[in-house]
């Protein structure tokens, strides 16, 4: 990107400190810092210097390692609860030898298995709504660092919750208490947020795309060894242990950001409390474009938008297909046990990593809207897949077509970013993150509420119809991109 492009996107405050902001990306949170900055953020300097140039992987990598443990098993805890209350106890896998005569019994766990998945979604989205946008853009003056520690404390607590649930064996409206008290604090999304805005505060535009791909690369190899570790140590182990573990995690991840993450932005020291204008940051965002699309038009706010729905469709389709995998893999005619769930959600996960490696091979020779279209035919190739599988040789198939599934979501972060103003980017990924709850819940919502209506005539045909919807944002970002090409050589013809 040229210094006109990042004229048109940067505040002149903002490119009067490139050099600063280079030293940053070089060195991330053990960077030295001027004195100014470091008078602004003396409060909230960590007490101790970090020997490693990490900045906020490690708190993407241990967060996303406690929620992609705790989420299948806490689905399977519910699936053998429910079974114990309908008496289904041990006739799973008889069902699973005559696949042409589905077992009622099997019908109804799975049918209130999806559905307390729904109220527990529901619960934590109906207050992470709320919480996550006031947390991403209170960071802007409050600092990044305080809305990376207090989301891993709440999701410390959820765990504490599950845990006193599964000991006492409580009922299962316990589940959704956790999550609720969970999602007062921001729950991961608020996490992912902070996360995603410090890297932007600390990287340049040319590299941003890369570093977002990092942090997604981040999710998947956290997911991967979680979901390994996961279904052996419950099948050895029962669910105890690994939520003890979930509980370790996200303190450690506080612990960590408290002595080590520097933080990113001056601090104001008038921000000490969340406020309605928080919230009212964010609209005027999205309705008039922020700082750039007042000075761009309409159309600036127009491609915002664009992206924006781009994003929700892929989120929606990948939350929504998540949550039904357990559910499609433990019923007839597959019949998974813990192992195989364990090794099918590390294939899952495998594909942030593959994502990662194939954007980098792929930018030396496609843009970036073209990299996130091959992501998202290969996502529609696997869940193509997906739908018809029966077997397990067939269920790894498509996961191995979802190899580049992840693509287009740090595309498209990226793109997001570069459309608004750097002292913009909170109310952007709270935004954002706001939005991943929306999906989450929506996706989740939805496929769960549909999925046993589909029980009777085919069990896959949700992730066919996820396929048919990929290719809305695969043509929105095809458009833009071939719009920006003939503008640019129309440009280039003027000039």
């Amino acid at each position: 990107m040229d210094e006109r492009d990042t004229a048109g996107i940067l505040s002149g405050d903002v490119l009067s400190a490139t050099s600063t902001e280079e030293e940053l990306s070089t060195y991330g949170s053990c960077g030295l810092q001027d004195e100014a900055a470091a008078s602004t953020t003396r409060s909230w300097r960590p007490p101790f210097a970090c020997p490693l140039p990490l900045t906020v992987e490690p708190v993407m990598f241990l967060s996303m390692f406690s929620i992609a443990l705790q989420s299948p098993l806490a689905t399977q805890y519910v699936w053998d609860r429910v079974s114990d209350d309908v008496g289904y106890n041990g006739s799973r896998r008889l069902s699973c030898n005559n696949s042409l005569t589905p077992d009622p019994l099997q019908e109804q766990v799975q049918t209130l298995t999806a559905h307390w998945n729904l109220y527990i979604s529901l619960g934590g989205f109906s207050v992470g709504i709320l919480v996550v946008p006031l947390l991403g853009s209170w960071s802007d003056l409050a600092g990044r660092r305080r809305v990376l520690i207090i989301p891993n404390l709440g999701m410390a607590v959820q765990a504490a919750v599950y845990l006193v649930a599964m000991y006492l064996k409580l009922p299962l409206i316990w589940f959704l208490i956790g999550r609720l008290l969970s999602g007062l604090t921001g729950e991961f999304n608020a996490v992912v947020a902070a996360c995603f805005c410090y890297v932007a505060d600390i990287s340049d535009k040319k590299s941003l795309t890369l570093r977002v791909a990092v942090l997604e690369a981040c999710l998947g190899l956290a997911g991967i060894l979680a979901s390994v570790v996961g279904g052996q140590w419950r099948k050895a182990q029962g669910y105890i242990n690994p939520f003890w573990l979930v509980l370790a995690t996200n303190l450690a991840t506080a612990l960590y950001v408290y002595l080590f993450v520097r933080e990113s932005v001056p601090l104001d020291p008038n921000a000490k409390l969340l406020t309605y204008r928080h919230h009212k940051t964010v609209w005027q965002l999205f309705s008039t474009g922020g700082t750039s699309g007042q000075t761009k038009g309409s159309f600036h706010r127009y491609r915002l938008w664009l992206y924006m729905l781009s994003f929700f469709l892929v989120v929606t389709i990948h939350f929504g297909s998540r949550d039904l995998y357990v559910l499609y893999e433990l019923s007839s005619p597959l019949c998974w046990g813990s192992a195989l769930i364990g090794y099918g959600a590390a294939a899952q996960q495998m594909a942030y990593l593959t994502s990662l490696m194939g954007l980098k091979l792929m930018q030396h020779c496609l843009k970036d809207s073209w990299v996130a279209v091959v992501g998202l035919v290969s996502n529609i190739s696997g869940l193509l897949v997906l739908s018809v599988a029966d077997t397990t040789q067939l269920m790894f198939t498509g996961y191995a077509l979802l190899f580049l599934f992840m693509a287009p979501l740090p595309v498209l972060r990226s793109k997001l970013s570069k459309l608004v103003a750097q002292s913009e980017q909170g109310a952007l990924f709270a935004t954002v993150a706001c939005l991943d709850s929306f999906c989450f819940l929506v996706g989740s919502g939805l496929f769960n509420s549909l999925y046993p209506l589909t029980l009777n005539f085919m069990k896959g045909f949700l992730f066919l119809c996820a396929a048919i919807l990929l290719f809305v944002p695969a043509g929105i970002i095809g458009f833009m991109q071939c719009f920006d090409s003939k503008k640019g050589r129309r440009d280039s013809l003027v000039s």
